[in-house]
């Protein structure tokens, strides 16, 4: 029923219902610290509206361990796959397993916010390290001290995109977010900046996080007639929200989109027709990033895969490569108390660019690019025009 596969990946899809007592002795039985062998637990979501996060993130580490080999410091890495659909309660159950049965030296992915909150009590009562590969509120690596991210914050684009779009001429918008915790940092830093700016929001609606209709909610933007849409879906939903925006002749209307760079996802974004042209977004990473490093990310990845890596590709890849970085720099010890002093501060050139972990908050501090989807050779892509370096989370800074 499940598949498990090879190549330095054991994959279990299925999640088991232990029981909650397990929780409680977690920290009595804190990952056995085999010699050979160092085990990364990778919850996920695979299946549901969030697939297409799960499975940029696999093909990533994936891509990331036939370039780089599978044994770092003298052991060898295996993955441990586990869906959980983007479900809490799964992710939850997923960890028990892996940390209690599997004895894992790490727990990773985390496809949406509330998985990584599922997990970060258990992250702590375990003592091991948590790499959020995805999910992006502010508050998460505040949650345990043991979680560190490699994907970004909502606050990091959207103050940016806030900012951009009142001195380019857009002084009415109406906004679109999930209504979920990110969607609301989003949403919040975005008016924190645009109204601070002079900016005005004239309509705001906040939309289902499971399989919305934007239909409706759109028809209210194109009454409200604003300068512009500021959206944030999360990744997989932007294909969707585009077709609708087009089917509802918001584009026609002269109405833009703009946002932190999720709706324009380089997974999704070929196939969202010439209705996206012109839509300006804040975001971390485009498959267009002119580095001779992404050049050769993206060309490996298609080679692999057959299609173009997102943000959440170049997510999972930091993310496995802070895991090798930190069992290089203990040596091999899987202490977990000792990975995490030795992810803070590790700063690297990733194929989105320069990055690092600050070393005070655990999260990831990155360039942020502004962006216009463009025609490059008869596709679409997100091309950069603007840099913002070495961007912390707002969240954070701002408190």
């Amino acid at each position: 029923m499940f598949e498990r596969r090879t190549f330095s990946y054991k994959v279990s899809c299925k999640v088991s219902w232990i029981a909650v007592a397990a929780v409680a002795g977690l920290a009595a039985v804190v990952p056995a610290k085999a010699e050979d062998s160092v085990k990364v637990g990778l919850i996920l979501p695979m299946t549901g509206g969030q697939a297409s996060t799960g499975k940029q993130i696999e093909n990533a580490i994936k891509l990331y361990m036939q370039q780089k080999g599978d044994t770092v410091a003298g052991k060898k890495v295996e993955i441990i796959l586990k869906d959980d659909g983007a479900v809490p309660d799964k992710t939850k159950t997923a960890a028990q397993e892996l940390i209690v049965n599997d004895k894992v030296n790490f727990i990773a992915g985390f496809g949406v916010t509330p998985a990584a909150l599922a997990a970060a009590p258990l992250a702590t009562q375990a003592k091991i390290p948590e790499v959020v590969m995805a999910a992006g509120t502010s508050i998460i690596t505040e949650r345990s001290p043991y979680i560190v991210r490699t994907s970004f914050t909502l606050a990091q684009s959207s103050t940016i995109i806030g900012d951009w779009a009142v001195k380019n001429g857009i002084k009415k918008v109406a906004t679109l977010t999930s209504d979920y915790a990110p969607g609301n940092d989003a949403l919040n830093f975005f008016k924190q900046n645009f109204t601070a700016g002079g900016g005005e929001v004239v309509e705001e609606v906040k939309t289902p996080l499971a399989n919305p209709d934007f239909a409706p909610f759109l028809q209210r933007m194109k009454d409200a007639k604003p300068d512009a849409i500021f959206v944030f879906v999360p990744a997989g939903q932007g294909g969707n929200f585009m077709k609708q925006y087009a089917e509802r002749g918001l584009d026609k209307a002269g109405i833009k989109v703009i946002g932190p760079g999720d709706v324009t996802d380089d997974d999704l974004l070929n196939n969202m027709g010439d209705a996206v042209l012109g839509t300006v977004t804040a975001h971390l990473y485009s498959a267009a990033h002119p580095s001779q490093m992404n050049k050769d990310f993206v060309a490996a990845y298609k080679k692999a895969f057959g299609n173009r890596p997102g943000f959440m590709a170049v997510s999972g890849y930091d993310g496995i490569h802070l895991i090798y970085e930190a069992l290089k720099k203990t040596g091999g010890d899987t202490n977990g108390d000792k990975l995490i002093e030795a992810m803070k501060g590790q700063k690297w050139e990733s194929p989105r660019g320069p990055i690092s972990i600050d070393p005070e908050t655990r999260d990831i501090v990155q360039n942020i690019y502004i962006r216009k989807v463009e025609k490059v050779d008869g596709e679409l892509y997100n091309v950069e025009f603007a840099t913002f370096e070495a961007v912390k989370d707002l969240g954070k800074t701002k408190k």
